[in-house]
């Protein structure tokens, strides 16, 4: 009998220990300007991220806008996302929420997205959610929720994606872990508003690897810088492995981008993309865990 050739491989690789199948590694982008695409198309990068306020901001005049649009188009790399959404001064937690306002800034700013090409908005804004001292925490949550459901229906009119992300103790008091943020997504229950892992924030409120697994498929989008200084990785040398195989376990697809203080651009980074790939190959091509 004539065994069929792909079960002899199978045989064999099974045998000698081999994985079956390698998955392959996440797409790298780096938030930094625009201005400096070229170095970054040139150390491998394929995505880009900028600011809100940079590119999209309704208080940019439509000449300005049109002049954005032009650097997006002869971009090298692809214009991804745009972080900072909200402003400080534009409330969206807490007592002095005016949602007619919000909601009608980011119909501003997803229509700019749209027409930018730029499918991802990055959800941080640590001032603008910053809730008062003693103000109850469970309400603010609950009312984030209701709003965030409605920047959802926003996002979709404009096929846009929301990344919200938690960000640590140090950089706002409300909504500091990916438990705490993986919690308003799924309230908010809508599929325009996802969830971005930020390693980097992970890190600093002490989260495991787990947290990552835990929250799954409600994650689209993940950042990453390193622990110590939010330095490119590489700078430190960061074990950034434990939560790379958390990222397979959940079969993760979409891209890690790099937010992190930059030093010395020419030298960081290059370095940040081989370091970073480095660790990448490691874990997601030893075949499924």
């Amino acid at each position: 009998m004539r065994i069929p050739l792909f079960l002899l491989v199978c045989f064999i690789g099974l045998f000698l220990g081999l994985p079956l199948k390698a998955q392959r590694i996440p797409r790298l982008g780096i938030v930094e300007s625009i201005e400096k695409d070229s170095l970054i198309y040139a150390a491998g990068f394929t995505l880009l991220g900028e600011t809100v306020g940079k590119l999209l901001s309704p208080s940019l005049t439509e000449a300005q806008f049109a002049e954005n649009l032009k650097k997006i188009k002869a971009a090298k790399t692809k214009i991804y996302l745009c972080n900072v959404l909200f402003p400080g001064s534009l409330k969206i937690a807490g007592p002095e929420v005016d949602e007619q306002k919000v909601l009608a800034y980011v119909d501003q700013v997803f229509s700019r997205a749209k027409r930018a090409g730029i499918p991802v908005m990055v959800l941080g804004s640590g001032g603008s959610r910053r809730i008062p001292v003693g103000y109850d925490n469970q309400k603010a949550k609950d009312d984030f929720a209701l709003l965030c459901r409605k920047l959802g229906q926003v996002a979709r009119k404009y096929k846009i994606t929301i990344a919200f992300e938690s960000l640590n103790s140090g950089e706002t008091n409300f909504i500091n872990t990916l438990q705490e943020a993986a919690e308003i997504v799924k309230k908010a229950n809508h599929p325009n508003f996802r969830l971005n892992a930020d390693i980097y924030h992970m890190m600093k409120e002490n989260e495991p690897p787990q947290h990552i697994i835990d929250a799954g498929k409600i994650i689209t989008h993940v950042e990453i810088a390193e622990k110590q200084k939010r330095s490119l990785p590489g700078v430190v040398g960061e074990d950034f492995r434990p939560y790379f195989q958390a990222l397979k376990a959940i079969g993760y697809k979409g891209p890690i981008v790099i937010e992190a203080y930059i030093d010395k651009s020419n030298q960081e980074i290059p370095a940040a993309h081989q370091y970073l790939t480095s660790q990448l190959r490691e874990v997601f091509r030893k075949g499924k865990p």
